[in-house]
C-alpha cells in the first residue's frame, strides 16, 4: 500500500464515520441544552452534571474525527516507509 492509499482509505473512514458520530453527538446536546438553560429548583445541581457532559462530548467529537485519523495516518505513513526501506535489501538476497 502506498502513502496516497493510506491517505484514501484515512480520508474515507472519516467521512464514513462523520455523519453517524455528528447525529449521536447533537442528539446528546440537544438533550441537555434544556438542562443548562434551567433556573428552576435543582437546576444549579444539574448544571454541574449536564455542562462536562456536552463538553466531553464535543471533545469526544474532535478526537473521533481529527485526532484519531490524523494520528493513524502519521503511523501507518511511517509503517509503510519502514516496509519499503526494507524492501531493496531483502529483494536482491538470494532465496
Amino acid at each position: 500500500m502506498s502513502a496516497s492509499g493510506v491517505a484514501d482509505a484515512v480520508r474515507e473512514g472519516a467521512v464514513d464515520r462523520l455523519r453517524p458520530k455528528l447525529m449521536t453527538v447533537l442528539t446528546i446536546i440537544l438533550g441537555l441544552a434544556p438542562i443548562l438553560w434551567s433556573s428552576g429548583t435543582g437546576a444549579d445541581v444539574m448544571k454541574r452534571i449536564a455542562a462536562p457532559m456536552v463538553g466531553g462530548m464535543v471533545s469526544s467529537t474532535l478526537l473521533t474525527l481529527v485526532v484519531l485519523p490524523a494520528v493513524y495516518l502519521l503511523w501507518r505513513n511511517w509503517q509503510v516507509g519502514r516496509v519499503r526501506a526494507a524492501e531493496p535489501a531483502t529483494a536482491g538476497s538470494p532465496t
